[in-house]
Formats: C-alpha cells, sequence, structure tokens
C-alpha cells in the first residue's frame, strides 16, 4: 500500500524564508500570521492527511462510486471523513470571517490543499469544488444568498459543483443549449444537461448548490450560438427560500455517473435541469439586440472567476500527485536490489545493490523533486501576488497582472509535469509499478485527468499566448521580464553564478519567442497556435528556473550561516543544479520549434 507523508519543512521553508512571512504582516489576512501558527497549522493537516485521507485512498479507487436510482454512494469511508474533515475546519481555512471562515491567506490554504489532494485527490475535489462555488457565490450572489447559503457552503454543510459541459460542447460556451427562462418573480426556469460534473450528487451532504451557466432566449424564444446571452445561475439541490428555510426537491437529478480512468472515487455526473429554478447571479444584462457580438451577460465575470480559481486548484493537483509519486519512488529504491553500481558494488556483502545507486534511477527521482518543489514555490509566489493585489501597495496592479500571467501557467505545465513525475515514479518500479495492488498505477490514472479538466492544457497555451500576452499593451510579460531582469542583476556574484547564468539564458530566449510571437502571430494566427503549447512551456521552465534560483541563494546563505537543517539546504542545491543543467537546455529546443510556425501542421491532410 502506498504511503504519504506531507513536506511540512518544505511548506514551512516556503512560507517563512523564501515569501519572508515577517515582511507581509501588512497584506489582507496575514495581520495575525507567525511562523509559530504556520507550524501549528501545516502540522496538524498533515496529521490529518496522513491518517485519515490516505488510507481511504485506494480503497476508494478500487470500490469507486455507486449509482443507484438516481442516488450516487461515495466509496466506504468518504462520509465520515468528510464530516470530520470539515469538524475540524479543514475545509473553511481560506474563507472570510464574515461566512464563518477562519480568514487565513491562500498560501496556507494552498498549502493544506496539497497535502489532502497529494494523500486522496478523489476526496479533495468535494471541498475544494465547494470552495470555488461558494466564492463565487460571495462575490456574485444576492445578500440573503450571502447570508443563508454561503455559510452553509463555508461549514460544509453544504456543498458546492460547477456546471459548464454539455454533451456536445465543452470549451466553447457559445454552442451551449442550456437555456433559463425568467419569470414573474424575477427566478428563472432551467432546462438542459450538463455532463462531467465533479459533486454533481453525492451522499456527504443533505443539499447541493449548482453552480450553473445557461443562455437566456430571446423576447422570441431564441438562444444564440454565441456568448451574449450566456449568465450564471445558481441552482440548489433543494430549494432554498430568501429567509434561509430548505424546501422541496429542485427540477435537477442525477442521469448516471462516469466510469473513468481515475479519480473513481469522485462521483462525475450526468445532471439533469428540467425547469429547475435557478437564480441569475449578478446585474440582470441588457436584452440582446439583433447583430450583436459582444456578450451583455454580466455574471460572467463570476464564472470566469470561478474558473481561475479551479484551474489553480487543479495545478496544486499537478504538484500534490508528483509528490507523493515521487515519495512513493523513492520508498521503493531504496528496498529494491537490482544490479551493481556501475563503479563497483556499494554493498559488496549483499547479492545486488539498492535501486537508489543506479544514475537513470536517480534521474528519474530527481527530476521528480525538482519539479515538485520547484512549482511549489512558483504557486505559492502566484498565491502570495494574489493577495499583494488586493493590498494598498504601490505594486498591487503589478502583482495582479503576474497572477493572471502565470495561471495558464500553473495549470497546465505544472499538470503535464506532475503525470511525468507519476510516469517516471512507477517507472522506478519497474513491473511492480504496474501492477494494480502496489498503487503507483493509480497515481498516473488520477494524475491524468489533471491536463484535461477545467480548460485543456492547449486551451490554457491558447489563453495565455491569444489573451495574457497581449492585455494592456503586453503589461502582464513585460512585469514578468522586469521581474527577473531586476533579480539577476542584483545577484550577479561568482556564488550564484550556475544559477543566474542558465536563468538569463532562457529568459533571453523567453523575450526572443515572445517578440516572433508578437510578429508572426497577428500576421497569422495559426502560428500563434502552433507555437502555444511550446510557448507556454518555455515560460514555465524559465519562471521555475527563476524559482529555484532564489531557493538557491536562500540555501546558500543558510549553509554559509550555519543555521537550519544542512541536509535540507544542500538538497535544494542540488535539485536546482538538476533544473538548470536538465530543464533550462530545453529553452532553446522550444524556441526553434516555435520558429517553425504552422506550415506544416496545417499542410496535415
Amino acid at each position: 500500500m502506498p504511503s504519504y507523508r506531507a513536506p511540512v519543512d518544505d511548506m514551512k521553508f516556503l512560507i517563512t524564508e523564501f515569501l519572508e512571512l515577517e515582511k507581509q504582516s501588512d497584506l489582507p489576512q496575514f495581520e495575525e500570521m507567525s511562523p509559530d501558527l504556520v507550524d501549528d497549522i501545516l502540522t496538524n493537516a498533515a496529521k490529518f492527511a496522513e491518517e485519515v485521507l490516505q488510507p481511504l485512498n485506494q480503497s476508494g479507487d478500487e470500490e469507486g462510486c455507486h449509482f443507484e436510482n438516481g442516488v450516487v454512494r461515495t466509496p466506504k469511508g468518504f462520509k465520515d471523513a468528510y464530516k470530520a474533515y470539515c469538524e475540524a475546519g479543514w475545509n473553511s481555512l481560506g474563507a472570510p470571517q464574515a461566512f464563518g471562515g477562519s480568514g487565513l491567506p491562500i498560501v496556507l490554504t494552498m498549502a493544506i490543499a496539497e497535502m489532502g489532494i497529494s494523500a486522496n485527490q478523489s476526496f479533495s475535489m468535494y471541498p475544494g469544488l465547494t470552495s470555488a462555488a461558494y466564492s463565487a457565490l460571495a462575490a456574485t450572489g444576492a445578500d440573503w444568498m450571502k447570508q443563508h447559503i454561503v455559510p452553509k457552503m463555508v461549514a460544509g454543510e453544504w456543498c458546492g459543483t460547477m456546471c459548464l459541459t454539455e454533451p456536445h460542447c465543452g470549451t466553447d460556451l457559445r454552442l451551449m443549449k442550456t437555456r433559463a427562462v425568467e419569470q414573474p418573480d424575477g427566478t428563472y426556469r432551467l432546462s438542459g444537461t450538463k455532463i462531467f460534473i465533479s459533486g454533481g450528487e453525492h451522499d456527504l451532504t443533505d443539499n447541493i448548490v449548482h453552480m450553473v451557466i445557461a443562455k437566456i432566449p430571446d423576447e422570441n424564444g431564441k438562444i444564440y450560438d454565441d456568448l451574449s446571452t450566456v449568465n450564471f445561475f445558481m441552482v440548489p439541490k433543494f430549494l432554498v427560500g430568501e429567509d434561509g428555510k430548505v424546501g422541496a426537491r429542485n427540477g435537477v437529478s442525477c442521469g448516471g455517473i462516469e466510469h473513468k480512468m481515475g479519480i473513481k472515487g469522485s462521483a462525475t455526473c450526468v445532471l439533469n435541469f428540467d425547469d429547475a429554478i435557478a437564480w441569475r447571479l449578478g446585474p440582470k444584462p441588457e436584452p440582446r439586440k439583433e447583430g450583436q457580438k459582444t456578450s451583455s451577460s454580466a455574471g460572467m465575470k463570476g464564472m470566469f472567476g470561478m474558473m481561475n480559481m479551479a484551474r489553480l486548484g487543479v495545478g496544486i493537483q499537478g504538484i500534490a500527485v508528483g509528490e507523493v509519486a515521487y515519495q512513493n519512488g523513492l520508498s521503493y529504491a531504496y528496498e529494491r536490489r537490482v544490479g551493481h553500481a556501475l563503479t563497483g558494488p556499494k554493498e559488496p556483502d549483499q547479492p545486488a545493490d539498492l535501486l537508489i545507486v543506479h544514475p537513470d534511477v536517480r534521474r528519474m527521482l530527481l527530476h521528480c523533486k525538482s519539479f515538485v518543489e520547484g512549482a511549489r514555490a512558483l504557486a505559492m509566489w502566484s498565491m502570495l501576488n494574489m493577495s499583494i493585489a488586493r493590498s494598498n501597495r504601490a505594486e498591487a496592479q503589478e502583482a495582479g497582472l503576474l497572477a493572471d500571467l502565470m495561471t495558464p501557467v500553473i495549470k497546465a505545465f505544472f499538470t503535464d509535469m506532475g503525470f511525468d513525475a507519476a510516469n517516471m515514479a512507477m517507472q522506478v518500479w519497474g513491473g511492480h509499478g504496474y501492477i494494480r495492488d502496489n498503487g503507483m498505477e493509480q497515481f498516473v490514472r488520477d494524475a491524468r485527468i489533471n491536463q484535461t479538466y477545467e480548460g485543456a492544457n492547449g486551451v490554457q497555451a491558447m489563453d495565455l499566448v491569444g489573451r495574457k500576452l497581449g492585455r494592456k499593451g503586453g503589461a502582464a510579460p513585460m512585469a514578468l521580464f522586469n521581474a527577473i531582469n531586476g533579480w539577476l542583476e542584483a545577484n550577479g556574484g561568482d556564488a550564484l553564478a550556475p544559477f543566474v547564468k542558465p536563468v538569463r539564458d532562457g529568459l533571453g530566449t523567453l523575450q526572443q519567442s515572445t517578440m516572433w510571437l508578437a510578429q508572426h502571430g497577428l500576421q497569422n494566427p495559426n502560428d500563434a497556435g502552433a507555437a502555444a503549447t511550446d510557448y507556454l512551456r518555455l515560460m514555465g521552465i524559465v519562471v521555475v528556473g527563476w524559482m529555484w534560483a532564489r531557493m538557491a541563494k536562500l540555501a546558500q546563505e543558510n549553509l554559509t550561516k550555519g543555521t537550519g537543517n544542512k541536509a535540507f539546504y544542500e538538497a535544494k542545491l542540488v535539485a536546482a543544479k538538476y533544473w538548470m543543467e536538465r530543464m533550462m537546455p530545453e529553452c532553446a529546443m522550444l524556441h526553434q520549434r516555435i520558429q517553425a510556425g504552422s506550415e506544416t501542421i496545417m499542410a496535415f491532410a
């Protein structure tokens, strides 16, 4: 059976040292934060993940969810674990205190979320999606919803979902057919079918609040194949009055659950909305005018806010599955004996040496470690930027641009690399990794969905290239380039040269690729489309490389002063060097592929 130990030391290092916790007390939600509080919360969250959630991961995968007569039951132990999870308050740490939460900053709640995902990704999706749903409702809902519904979701008494995809359309929301017809009392009657709805029906809570996008037909009952009438709605499983009283069952039912490759403990549902009572979120849009091209849907901002938080959460899933797979690959490398070291037997009295002596095994494990820890640093840095963006600091606007720019990178690059890490860790096990009982193949299966949902990774790449780069005259990439350049200029000494030079070279390549896209993408949009995935990976490699250079500086300083755990900082330097030697050289290759353009791709018949 696989094991898991939460990387508490690394998370504490990132929050207290890398992000310089003592300098952030002026930020929203950081006022009461201290190293001792961080340590206490992380330690207790780790214990819950390791002792309650992780033991249910493999059994939950084996059993899966059950569907019968419209009712969905989660795997054995999930319901009790969910109750304990909510009673301990792990689900509400980041929610505003006004709604019953603890109001802790996202850098800390992200770390706790990662622990839960590593321990049990399927389980973690229920509270994770609920958090995204109640955040959207708190931002766009009416006062009575904030008073009576959001606190129930924050407390974990009710769960929430995101209902976007339909059988005939996923990414292209213009093709949606789900409709919502306004009623005299201001509510809507919503009808249609949504698929792939995580947690759409289950037995963890009595009520489920569905966040749904649908089209409002015009006065003639027509819906258009564009975004002009797409709106955002709240549709509870059981009706809730404006006084908070729960009423009858609403017109939403589960038509079935999917039999999936992975995350089998997460109920992925088909939801049928049959004249369900729905509440539109956000100000009422203006009626659609004939020939109108732009959207008049006022609630879409809330939907995209929910989607962006979900995308960040999926990026964390990439880190989390990479972490737990790496841990189990590493432990096996210290158990299994295969052959002798190339330089001669390390243990002559044994018939064979341990796997860990072999360079290729070490390569795979170090690849996993350098990705996981570098990505975790980038994620936390981005979450800190989100907090800065909501502050009164002079750099608030720039921080918001950086956080926005990194969202597709975190979602796509992290999940691609997380899947690779799970594959490599399974490879360390050899044939035993392919055997279901050992649990390694589950990490690969669970990791695969992360590249697909909440906007497939190719879509994230197009979002980066087609939207993020050019927004506000290219302000976001310029802010990133200036930030990295500024750090490189300030840290050009000999001691950091092995880390500074690769990042400087990678940044130069990234800037060249950005200019190529600016010149060619406008002339031929297919060139931008063909280059997008390579460009996103290039940006991911460079920015994670910058994170490693910054961590290497901290490690060197602590080793020189003789403070902290010597082995911890020495391991940081090794992982940083791996990224510089094995990942940064990809930049030149990616730049060359970007410049190849789209001619050959589009010539394919």
